[in-house]
């Protein structure tokens, strides 16, 4: 008798008139089965998710390497304009401490940033499909599977 392909339904048979050999080979098909499905899954996930994470970072990267060029002019416009404020009076402009509160504004943002970008990433899931059907296997080789 031949052996039906994986993942084919096999006829029920009662498990009382099985020989322990039939019994285990059963047994390790079904496992053998369920191996490749969670293997399969876990591919699919995997693939999606980073699909979707390369094109929305290269979307980002493109936003943050245009978006770099609006804030160096507009820190350059910052300076020189606070560098003219608190000027000497004379005409001459404080163009370093005008720079250094520029600074200091920067590392203000980054340091914000850096905080929030931090708490984002705690957050990531992963693949929880995945990790919710592998906590089931234990359950199912001991006869216990729910649906």
């Amino acid at each position: 008798m031949t052996a039906p392909p994986p993942g084919a339904p096999r006829p029920s048979r009662d498990p009382a008139e099985a020989s322990v050999g039939e019994l285990f080979g059963e047994l390790t098909r079904d496992f053998s089965v369920l191996v490749r499905q969670e293997i399969a899954l876990a591919k699919a996930e995997a693939q999606d998710s980073a699909k979707k994470a390369g094109k929305g970072a290269g979307m980002l990267g493109g936003a943050g390497w245009a978006s770099h060029f609006v804030l160096l002019f507009l820190s350059v416009a910052l300076w020189w304009g606070l560098g003219t404020w608190i000027g000497d009076g004379d005409g001459d402009p404080a163009l370093g401490w005008s720079a250094l509160i520029v600074a200091l504004l920067w590392a203000i943002i980054a340091a914000i940033l850096a905080v929030q970008g931090k708490a984002e990433l705690k957050k990531t899931r992963g693949m929880p499909q995945t990790a919710d059907t592998l906590k089931k296997i234990p359950d199912a080789l001991k006869g216990e599977e729910r649906s």
